[in-house]
């Protein structure tokens, strides 16, 4: 495994940025920004991890297995999940100055979701049920969101975080979109990594325009394990390749006073929203709904309730710290609808 401590380029292949027990290990001074950090940590059986948080609050967030999170005197049982593409997984937050001891007895694979922060709010369990899980999009556009890390879904001090699934031969991240400059009510300044993984051992593709002369410029196919740092520009498509389901964790977070996603869409590609309202969402999803998985007996989990919803055009969750779960289900209906912001001045779009 690499040590190197110089800041990557923009496109990380898986192992490129492995360091000790971590398989990738991003850190702002690595990715040459101020907030965003992203590792994932892998333990084998009876393995046993120390985190110091250092100046940052951070979520663990089991990939594959399950494991024990200790902290500020409490202990969080994560039972985790087989892999990101079969269910919903609970989850930890480690408050910033603090230290986590994270241990599993089956060993596993496990991201460590960071952001650099000023307050410091206690640990807490995020139940895999709470998780707000929505569908986004339609027909070729069509993809799921596990919103456990979202803005007014789990609250954070600078940490955003949430999950996306994309059927094979699907786009997502689309249409392509930015958050690298503060505009009140309109554009949020964020950091954000995409980490990604391709079930089956299959592949996908990833484009990062520039928006601005010199901006980042990354056209990458993208495996498990690869990552995607995105400082600027216009971000999207995700492109999954047919039979292929992807997924990717996206971690943001910036120097705002607000903790809150708003973005831009690209001006050559944003009319693809009105087009969603006559389509169908596809079949395929939800790949899997909110889990079951039972809160550990002496914890304090974040309020919220389970939900799928549907996002269409303009959709997405409110933004601004909280933790009101989002989705309200509608009777005979498979697919919830969602209790969410209308799109205009102010109001987050959904480009995820």
């Amino acid at each position: 495994m690499t040590t190197n401590h110089e800041p990557y380029g923009r496109y990380v292949p898986a192992g490129s940025a492995a360091s000790g027990p971590y398989a990738l290990d991003i850190d702002p001074r690595r990715a040459g920004w101020s907030h965003s950090s992203l590792r994932v940590l892998e333990l084998p059986p009876g393995g046993t991890h120390t985190l110091a948080a250092g100046d940052s609050e951070w979520i663990v967030l089991p990939l594959t297995g399950g494991c024990t999170v200790g902290t500020q005197g409490k202990l969080f049982e994560l039972r985790g999940r087989e892999s990101v593409f079969s269910g919903v997984t609970d989850f930890a937050y480690v408050p910033r100055d603090a230290h986590a001891q994270i241990a599993s007895g089956a060993g596993g694979r496990f991201a460590l979701a960071g952001a650099k922060c000023e307050r410091r709010l206690p640990a807490r369990y995020g139940p895999a049920p709470e998780v707000p899980v929505e569908l986004r999009g339609a027909g070729g556009c069509s993809r799921q969101v596990n919103n456990f890390g979202a803005a007014g879904v789990f609250a954070c001090d600078r940490l955003i975080a949430v999950e996306v699934l994309t059927p094979g031969g699907n786009w997502s991240s689309y249409p392509p979109h930015k958050h690298d400059e503060y505009r009140p009510g309109v554009e949020s300044e964020l950091e954000e990594i995409y980490y990604f993984e391709i079930d089956g051992d299959g592949l996908g593709y990833h484009r990062v325009s520039p928006s601005r002369p010199g901006g980042t410029d990354v056209l990458a196919e993208v495996r498990t394990g690869d990552t995607v740092l995105i400082p600027d520009g216009w971000h999207g498509p995700s492109i999954a390749s047919p039979g292929r389901d992807m997924y990717y964790l996206n971690v943001m977070a910036g120097p705002g006073e607000s903790r809150e996603w708003l973005i831009s869409d690209h001006p050559d590609h944003g009319w693809i929203r009105d087009t969603w309202p006559g389509l169908a969402v596809d079949p395929r999803l939800p790949l899997y709904e909110a889990g079951s998985a039972a809160e550990p007996e002496g914890t304090a989990a974040e309020p919220g309730a389970a939900a799928t919803s549907t996002t269409t055009a303009g959709d997405a969750p409110a933004a601004g710290d909280g933790t009101a779960g989002a989705g309200v289900g509608t009777a005979g209906a498979g697919v919830g609808t969602a209790g969410t912001a209308t799109a205009g001045a102010g109001a987050e779009e959904d480009s995820r």
